[in-house]
């Protein structure tokens, strides 16, 4: 038998497309022992400018070194007059070029690593679940075709192309090592999620870094940067820093989610809430408790914040204000009072993310730091946000992600019914792709009141997680048990998630608010965006692309 690696294939758990490359494991395992099968190849733009998106689904390698390149293409495929195609959701991709584009990345890393001339790699087009009825146009050389019809025969049609009894390519120990060794070896996306996060974290850790080592009397710095520029990394070291020199610090921000997300990993010292929060609890311990029963009640809250005297206990040695677009400028005097004298004010705010349209807030005498470069958004992504913002937002590309192939999936113009659909489709594809469900959020365009999916508790097998509108007695938000989380971009500003599906886009005219609406949800992805969007939205997006 041939030997795999990484070599507990076995074990893996797989659904989807993984499944059935164990499937084709248990094929190419039949090939003789001195054969070595690799799986699941993925590079990373980290080492040398590569991707981590870019993949071989499997490397065969024989005894004299020789490649063997096979990429697989599971399910139904359609022959077209520009060669055969994969439909992914609504949008079709060539074989040919998918697998010339591949061949052509491992071609580059086996120049730069062993140089030119010196090794042979061979190309193969694996289709378990299709026959090719027309090999003449299918782009893709008949011979190097294993379809349904020659499934049993994969083995053979490997060692018909990589002979057992050639001459040992002088490269050939260190091709091994290569794929072994330099190439990060991974079974699905599940493994790719965790580096994915632990490389963005480092690299958008920079902001978090250099703004604390500035240094002014008095402290006032307004950050204005962009989306995974890295603020939350910041807010969560400025807090760190505060108590470890014995300080209070108090972290304030317009978004209730936010808020209940940074409790989850700020330090427990330190006190979080957002804005009508904080009112209400100052508010409360000053002897003037809410009625929240009464109507307009948030207004009437914030003007009592502005009126009570502070209590000595919410008085705080470092203020962060996060999501600093959405606040009103009345509010300034009254966090102001909340900052003891010598007191540092931190402001952190993203323009791109003021949904609601508020002037900006105005900080006069205010030190500000800038950062256009997001970390968190595979490069191609964010390719396509800047189609959508237009070229007066400057965002730079820091991900070492990219490739990440935004997909785009229509529902017909006013059928609420159809939205449903294509996102049960969407998250089904996501699965496809290797996300658990726990990787993927659905983020409503509509928001959480306007939406046809917040009535929803299950689409097809996967059963949604959604935010019930209520909170338990301790304040924590209830949300309805499920496996994939539904949220509104409005609630889910300042979080992240693997996979991003940004349904339930709709609208005329993409002017300044449905961009806006897209850049925040678009941002939130840190490996695969899949919009849902209406047949209208669609064209006007494809317009601009």
């Amino acid at each position: 038998m041939a030997r795999i690696v990484p070599d507990d294939w076995k074990n893996l758990e797989a659904t989807g497309a993984a499944a059935r490359e164990l499937e084709t494991l248990a094929l190419l395992e039949k090939l003789p022992e001195d054969y070595t099968v690799y799986h699941g190849v993925h590079w990373t733009r980290v080492n040398e400018g590569f991707s981590v998106f870019g993949e071989a689904d499997f490397v065969v390698v024989a005894p004299s070194g020789r490649v063997l390149m096979i990429e697989q293409k599971a399910g139904f495929l359609r022959e077209t007059g520009q060669g055969l195609v994969k439909v992914y959701l609504q949008k079709e991709r060539n074989v040919a070029i998918q697998l010339a584009r591949t061949l052509e990345n491992l071609h580059r890393r086996f120049t730069a690593a062993f140089g030119a001339g010196t090794y042979r790699i061979e190309e193969l087009l694996y289709c378990p679940d299709y026959t090719v009825r027309n090999a003449a146009i299918a782009g893709v050389a008949p011979a190097r075709i294993v379809d349904a019809s020659r499934k049993s025969q994969l083995a053979r049609v490997v060692l018909d192309i990589l002979p057992p009894d050639e001459p040992r390519f002088e490269a050939a120990a260190r091709i091994h090592h290569f794929l072994a060794d330099e190439l990060s070896l991974t079974p699905d996306t599940n493994a790719l999620v965790g580096a994915a996060n632990t490389l963005v974290t480092r690299l958008s850790g920079g902001l978090a870094t250099w703004a604390r080592r500035l240094e002014f009397e008095p402290f006032r710095l307004r950050v204005i940067a962009t989306a995974g520029a890295g603020k939350t990394q910041l807010a969560v070291r400025v807090m760190r820093d505060a108590l470890a020199q014995g300080k209070s610090v108090l972290y304030v921000c317009f978004n209730r989610p936010l808020a209940d997300h940074i409790r989850a990993i700020a330090p427990k010292e330190a006190k979080i809430a957002n804005y009508h929060q904080l009112s209400a609890a100052v508010a409360r311990d000053a002897g003037s408790p809410p009625d929240f029963s009464q109507p307009n009640v948030f207004a009437t809250l914030e003007e009592r914040f502005a009126a009570v005297p502070v209590p000595e206990h919410w008085k705080t040695d470092v203020l962060i204000v996060d999501e600093g677009q959405d606040f009103q400028a009345a509010w300034v005097e009254a966090l102001e009072r909340l900052l003891n004298p010598e007191g540092a004010w931190w402001w952190l705010e993203d323009p791109m993310q003021n949904l609601y349209l508020r002037e900006p807030v105005p900080l006069p005498g205010w030190t500000i730091l800038r950062e256009t470069t997001n970390y968190r958004s595979p490069r191609d992504l964010l390719g396509f946000i800047r189609k959508i913002v237009g070229p007066d937002v400057r965002l730079d590309a820091g991900s070492p992600f990219d490739g990440s192939d935004v997909s785009v999936s229509t529902y017909e113009d006013g059928h609420p019914e159809e939205v449903i659909e294509a996102t049960k489709r969407a998250i089904t594809h996501a699965l496809s792709l290797g996300f658990r469900k726990q990787d993927i959020a659905v983020l409503s365009f509509r928001g959480r009141e306007g939406s046809a999916l917040t009535a929803v508790d299950q689409l097809g097998p996967h059963r949604l997680r959604a935010f019930t509108g209520t909170y338990d007695l301790f304040g924590n938000p209830e949300y309805r048990e499920g496996d994939v989380l539904l949220e509104s971009i409005y609630r889910f500003k300042g979080q992240s998630a693997p996979c991003v599906i940004l349904t339930e886009v709709d609208f005329d005219t993409l002017d300044d608010q449905a961009a806006r609406k897209v850049f925040v949800g678009a941002t939130r992805a840190t490996m695969k965006l899949i919009v849902v969007a209406s047949e209208r939205a669609a064209h006007a997006i494809e317009a601009l692309q």
